[in-house]
């Protein structure tokens, strides 16, 4: 994956398989790597209007979903310095003994991410522990986000595990099951 850090764009690489996702804000693309169009579709979101719990996805609405979700996780919290996002500090949580200061953050509109609120829960260190939202798309789904196994890179500090429950609640975590599990190998700055 190259995920742009200054525009909301993912490209995805399937090793091994002459397939490659484009993803931005109103369009999603599946290329060959010579970059002739396999399928693509404008105004993705669009496309899960009505869809239920059961409700098949095709290639480009996993397309969609993986790069709204990792172009906000991987860029956070930098992206909330940018232009038109707004934040406020609310009541710090305690979570295994720990305090955590969580920061309620409304994205601006042409920015597509789970939910237009968020909330990001930072250690003593002030490294993210946990991000709080609700996916749109998916009919208001719940999801708590823990971020894990930090390591350097470049001079950026990256959370390289990433697990992701549901919530009831005031943010009472579902331990089953186990929604998303998101390990990350290699990373690179340029």
């Amino acid at each position: 994956m190259t995920i742009e850090t200054t525009k909301e764009e993912i490209v995805t690489d399937f090793p091994g398989q002459d397939k490659r996702f484009i993803f931005g804000p109103n369009r999603v693309v599946m290329t060959r790597r010579d970059g002739t169009i396999l399928q693509e579709r404008n105004d993705p979101e669009e496309s899960f209007k009505g869809q239920l719990r059961e409700t098949p996805w095709d290639d480009l609405h996993v397309a969609y979903f993986q790069g709204e979700a990792l172009w906000t996780y991987l860029n956070t919290p930098f992206l909330y310095t940018q232009e038109g996002f707004q934040t406020q500090e609310i009541a710090s949580i305690v979570v295994d003994g720990e305090t955590w200061r969580r920061l309620k953050i409304t994205f601006p509109e042409h920015i597509k991410s789970h939910s237009r609120e968020q909330i990001s829960c930072f250690g003593p260190d002030g490294l993210i522990r946990r991000h709080d939202y609700t996916v749109d798309i998916l009919g208001g789904a719940t999801g708590l986000n823990y971020a894990t196994d930090y390591r350097e890179v470049g001079g950026i500090v990256f959370p390289t595990k990433r697990r992701i429950y549901a919530y009831e609640g005031d943010y009472q975590l579902v331990p089953e099951p186990l929604l998303v599990k998101i390990d990350m190998g290699e990373i690179t700055v340029s």
